[in-house]
């Protein structure tokens, strides 16, 4: 009989990590949705206070995280890992009740696993009681030999670069072999990083991973994310800066401002004068944008660390840097993790440099996003991490209350980029750049992310302000909702503690829409309780965007289709199915199915559940995962079937794959809206 560790596992789905402000996309798998009630009487109220973030010092930081490096084999026992594979931690957060989330990358025989991080959460006693797994498969029998020569992987790489404008002849980092998770499928691996220039003049960071095996191209993501000072858009403020007069902001880790000069490349020069006034508030002068810049930085500092705890990008009280005037009239600002900076262009006609307070706070969010979830910057992950970008610049817009750049929902407004004074994006009605999507649709993955953001954009916006029309701080919105029912909005300080929360304890780098509504859901409960009006509305805003549905609302209960029959699960044996019939419908089912399974098993972790399609066809819902103990799987999944034709006999098919535990299927259910 197995032990029972003292712990119950949960996981969600969830890749890696790079942004801009403007271009780039792929998409991943189905991922499941945690399951909602209906709440009888929702209420209002105050976040429960140990949920919310710790602040951290850099100290008390780093001694978590040596805790956690003492404790991380133990800890890889106990998740069940193999004898091959080791546990890197990454980052460590903790919430005031001592409940503590520490992030960990995977290594496999020594070779770093893409696609493999998790987050484990511990109570104050030490107890794990949650785990959030960017892949749930398992890690076992990887061949490790390489039958495809570094070479060819470094060709692969350079072709692709090409596509982009690079002009590159070698990689920037010779082919490293890896361990290629992200799909669900341990492959070995080269992961290939190829520099230069894109077109358009920003910098390449071309990621792209090659199957060792047979050469094929897995995957390729972006490692550029594009993203008293007399200022050009915020008036005149008052900068952190150092004795003899530079541009270092001594009481934000040194953060430093810099001068290209029209440069491309190194750090150029940093500001500096005779006294500490900086720029005149006209672009024709060298230190206003800086002045932009630098207080940009600052005022997302201090956004991060006053509302969330967090002392800096990584949380270790280190400043990043700033670049301004970089090349001639480019129309662009973006992060990179490899330099650890922002950087800024001056604009078409270097008249109007993209040195605002909602893009100097964009760029500095894509490095957040970069040292906690780590969201791919390619397909859903990449859309998503985009969003973040533009949640939290008006969030710093919103906090930073200056007077002559208010809080908006606009992203993008003061700098015109597109020269007729509209704003790049609007959160409310992401289509109205002609661009964006308002609603999550299959297939969204495969946009650009800057574009397939918009949905996520649009759930922040209903979830903080809700649906319908409104004036705020001077500016109109009318925000829709794909199922045309209303959205109770909750304010923009819960919205963003949720979000922010969800990212840095619930989210892993190949999370896609379906797994930010259960990230979102899960944190929303921590916070306020499953029968709470702030939970209701995380589920409303998600439905509002066509991400699940509205459990419970009478104003949209879809059709169901169900199965109350139970059946006996044989232990380690052949696998069993739960069959429901859907008739007198036309056309196709939809792309996003809701299917309800309830199962008692007393080690859920032995099973593997699928949904079957009329045709045959199967969509998984759940792999089996050795260190997933806990017991039942009662849970709401999301399944794209838009493929298949409504009518017909729906399987759910469960195997229970692993010997000692038993157990049965209780019910299994269909919505269609």
């Amino acid at each position: 009989m197995r032990p029972t560790p003292s712990r119950r596992i949960t996981a969600t789905g969830a890749l890696i990590a790079v942004t801009a402000l403007l271009a780039v996309g792929v998409q991943a798998g189905s991922a499941a949705a945690a399951p909602d009630s209906a709440p009888a009487a929702p209420v209002a109220g105050k976040a429960d206070p140990g949920a919310l973030p710790k602040a951290l010092s850099p100290a008390q930081r780093a001694e978590l995280i040596r805790e956690a490096n003492a404790t991380k084999a133990a800890t890889a026992d106990e998740l069940g890992l193999g004898a091959q594979e080791k546990l890197v931690v990454r980052d460590v957060v903790q919430d005031r009740d001592g409940t503590t989330h520490t992030r960990y990358e995977r290594t496999y025989a020594g070779l770093p696993v893409l696609g493999g991080d998790l987050v484990v959460a511990t109570t104050k006693a030490g107890a794990t009681e949650g785990v959030s797994k960017a892949s749930k498969a398992a890690l076992k029998s990887v061949e490790t030999n390489a039958d495809v020569p570094a070479a060819t992987a470094e060709k692969q790489a350079l072709s692709a670069a090409k596509a982009e404008g690079s002009t590159k002849a070698a990689a920037d980092r010779a082919p490293r072999k890896v361990v290629w998770l992200a799909d669900d499928k341990p492959t070995l691996a080269y992961e290939t990083v190829v520099g230069g220039v894109q077109k358009g003049g920003t910098p390449n960071e071309l990621h792209v991973v090659t199957d060792a095996a047979t050469g094929e191209k897995l995957y390729e993501w972006q490692g550029v994310h594009e993203g008293t000072g007399n200022t050009q858009y915020s008036g005149q403020v008052t900068l952190g800066t150092a004795p003899s007069f530079t541009l270092t902001d001594t009481g934000r880790g040194n953060h430093k401002t810099y001068n290209l000069n029209r440069g491309t490349s190194g750090t150029g020069t940093l500001f500096s004068g005779p006294d500490d006034i900086w720029g005149n508030g006209a672009a024709s002068n060298a230190e206003t944008a800086g002045a932009d810049a630098h207080f940009g930085a600052a005022l997302t500092w201090d956004y991060f660390k006053n509302v969330h705890g967090r002392s800096g990008i990584r949380g270790d009280g280190v400043g990043a840097y700033s670049r301004v005037h970089y090349g001639n009239n480019y129309v662009n600002a973006f992060w990179q993790d490899s330099c650890f900076c922002m950087t800024y262009g001056d604009g078409a006609g270097n008249a109007k440099p993209l040195t605002s307070i909602d893009v100097a706070a964009h760029e500095m969010s894509h490095g957040v996003t970069s040292n906690t979830a780590g969201l791919v910057y390619s397909g859903e992950s990449g859309g998503l991490n985009e969003a973040t970008s533009d949640i939290f610049a008006a969030a710093v817009e919103f906090n930073a209350a200056n007077a002559q750049d208010v809080g908006d929902y606009l992203v993008g407004e003061k700098i015109d980029i597109n020269g007729n004074g509209t704003p790049l994006r609007h959160m409310d009605q992401p289509s109205k750049d002609g661009a964006s999507k308002d609603y999550w649709y299959s297939g969204i993955g495969g946009v650009d992310v800057h574009y397939s953001s918009g949905p996520a954009n649009h759930f922040f916006y209903l979830l903080s302000e809700g649906s319908g029309a409104k004036t705020i701080n001077g500016v109109n919105y009318n925000s829709p909702t794909s199922d045309g029912l209303p959205v109770t909005g909750i304010g923009r300080a819960k919205a963003e503690q949720i979000w922010f929360k969800a990212l840095t304890t619930k989210f892993n780098s190949t999370t896609n829409y379906a797994g930010a509504r259960t990230g979102t859901l899960a944190v929303a409960g921590e916070l306020y309780g499953t029968t709470s009006a702030e939970y209701k509305s995380v589920a409303d805003a998600w439905a509002g965007i066509n991400v699940g549905a509205r459990p419970g609302d009478p104003g949209n209960p879809g059709t169901v289709y169900e199965n109350n029959t139970v059946v006996a699960i044989p232990d380690n044996g052949a696998a069993v199915t739960s069959t429901v019939n859907v008739t007198n419908r036309t056309g196709n089912a939809p792309a996003a199915l809701q299917v309800d399974v309830d199962i008692t098993h007393t080690w859920r972790g032995d099973l593997v559940v699928d949904l079957l399609a009329p045709d045959g066809t199967a969509y998984r819902l759940k792999n089996s995962s050795s260190g997933d103990s806990a017991d039942n799987v009662v849970e709401t999944y999301f399944v794209n079937a838009s493929s298949e034709l409504a009518n017909g006999a729906w399987k759910l098919r469960v195997q229970d794959v692993a010997a000692q535990d038993t157990g049965r299927i209780n019910s299994v259910k269909l919505t269609f809206p």
